[in-house]
Parts: C-alpha cells; sequence; structure tokens
C-alpha cells in the first residue's frame, strides 16, 4: 500500500481547485483529480499535501492552514493498487489567474455544480463527493478564505 496526500483548495465563490490530468501518468490519465502526489519515504502527510501543492501549483501554504478532510482508501483501477488518501482542504483568496499549472493539462477552480459531469479520477470521485455541500466545505468559502502568496 503506497500513501498519498492531495490538497483542495476551496475559493469564495464554493468552487474547488482540481487538475485536469493529460495523457502521461499511470494513474489516472485524463480525468480530473487533485493536486497531490505519494509521501516521501518518511514523509507525514501533512507535509507530503504542502510539498505536492506547491510543487504543482506554487502555492504555498503553511501546514497550519490546511484542516484534515479525511482519511480514504482508494483503489486505482489502472493499476490495481490499494492505496490511503489523506486529504487536506483550505479556504483561499485566489483565482485561476494565481495557479501555476505544473502538471497535467490545466488546474482551475471548478464549479460544484459541474463535477458530477466530470471524469473523475477515483480518489476524486471518493474524496470529493462527501466533501461538496458538507459544514467542512461551507466554511472554507466565502469570508473564510485566506490570502497566500503564489
Amino acid at each position: 500500500m503506497t500513501e498519498f496526500a492531495a490538497v483542495i483548495l476551496v475559493d469564495r465563490r464554493g468552487w474547488v481547485m482540481l487538475q485536469e490530468r493529460d495523457e502521461h501518468p499511470r494513474i489516472a490519465p485524463e480525468k480530473w483529480a487533485f493536486s497531490g502526489g505519494h509521501l516521501e519515504p518518511g514523509e507525514d502527510p501533512l507535509t507530503g499535501a504542502v510539498r505536492e501543492l506547491e510543487e504543482e501549483t506554487e502555492v504555498r501554504l503553511s501546514p497550519e492552514d490546511l484542516h484534515l478532510v479525511a482519511v480514504h482508501d482508494v483503489h486505482h483501477s489502472e493499476t490495481g493498487s490499494d492505496d490511503k488518501l489523506h486529504l487536506y482542504a483550505a479556504g483561499v483568496d485566489l483565482t485561476d489567474a494565481d495557479i501555476v499549472c505544473h502538471e497535467g493539462r490545466q488546474i482551475v477552480f471548478v464549479d460544484p455544480a459541474t463535477v458530477p459531469d466530470l471524469d473523475l479520477s477515483d480518489s476524486a470521485r471518493i474524496g470529493l463527493t462527501p466533501f461538496l455541500g458538507s459544514p467542512q466545505h461551507a466554511a472554507l468559502s466565502g469570508s473564510a478564505a485566506l490570502r497566500v502568496e503564489t
């Protein structure tokens, strides 16, 4: 089992940041997914989430800005692997223009109403569905948003 960490950023509208993956990754090619990735040896999930977010988007958050959403067991259908997802979220005062896409086709804020129409990765399907519309999602939207450096 491999452990990985991912981040959901929530903007003032309640829209969530997702990555449209390209055809290159082994897991979830051409699907919509979270920014995140596998933990490095000895790395704790929160540190991994902060690192992956910055590597993929150039958004720098401190660990105390991230809130644990859930830990999910995920079966990746493409590889047959069973992994553990540590999912974190933060409210931010950012727009698509503030996000630098270092991986995939695009990384953008997505209207939750359009999420059912997206081809989601296994981890995004498992983690995003219960998060959207939850009290935690609502609390991270609007005035709770952080202004962060990119």
